[in-house]
């Protein structure tokens, strides 16, 4: 488990033990990521297959008190993650970190609360899988812009496939009250 560019986002590189037939490797072991400081107890799996490369999702987040923290990982295919700060007092408000995942690299990444996240398909027929540790709450649903150049995050697209909720989404700016603060604990 090492971090990035924003400490409390992580990047996992799960052990794989393979031979001939394959590989086998263990994605999600509790007391493992509990001695690494994440002592997380995951209620959902979510399952996302997108059809055509440049499938765009998000920027997602739920608010408190569903706030998610999110282990992102690709069965199929390849995507570039984000993550972006979104804990207004943080060091890195407003910052991001974007990382290519794909089924092959196997690596998978972490993004606690009080970050948006989103990612782009960089292939077709991707399937991305995410464990989180909260349930889904309509009520507490939220995001900002795939595009807000606030944020300047690199999309290798300006013209991505989105869903009619992802082009509605609001800037960061627009968000009243802001939907987190950052007190200095980190996961």
């Amino acid at each position: 488990m090492s971090a990035t560019a924003i400490p409390e986002v992580r990047l996992i590189r799960p052990v794989r033990h393979g031979d001939a037939r394959g590989f086998f490797c263990e994605l999600w072991n509790r007391r493992r990521f509990a001695e690494a400081g994440l002592d997380l107890d995951f209620v959902q799996d979510n399952l996302a297959r997108s059809a055509a490369a440049g499938t765009l999702r998000g920027l997602h987040f739920q608010s408190p008190p569903s706030a998610q923290s999110k282990l992102v990982g690709v069965l199929a295919g390849r995507i570039l993650d984000v993550a972006v700060d979104l804990r207004v007092g943080s060091p890195t408000f407003k910052h991001h970190v974007a990382v290519e995942l794909s089924a092959e690299d196997g690596a998978w990444l972490f993004v606690p609360e009080g970050f948006a996240h989103g990612y782009l398909t960089l292939e077709p027929a991707t399937l991305v899988l995410y464990k989180v540790d909260a349930y889904y709450d309509p009520a507490r649903d939220a995001g900002i812009a795939w595009d807000d150049p606030e944020l300047a995050i690199p999309w290798p697209t300006r013209t991505p496939i989105l869903s009619e909720k992802d082009r509605r989404l609001p800037r960061l700016r627009e968000l009243d009250p802001p939907p987190f603060s950052y007190s200095g604990a980190t996961r």
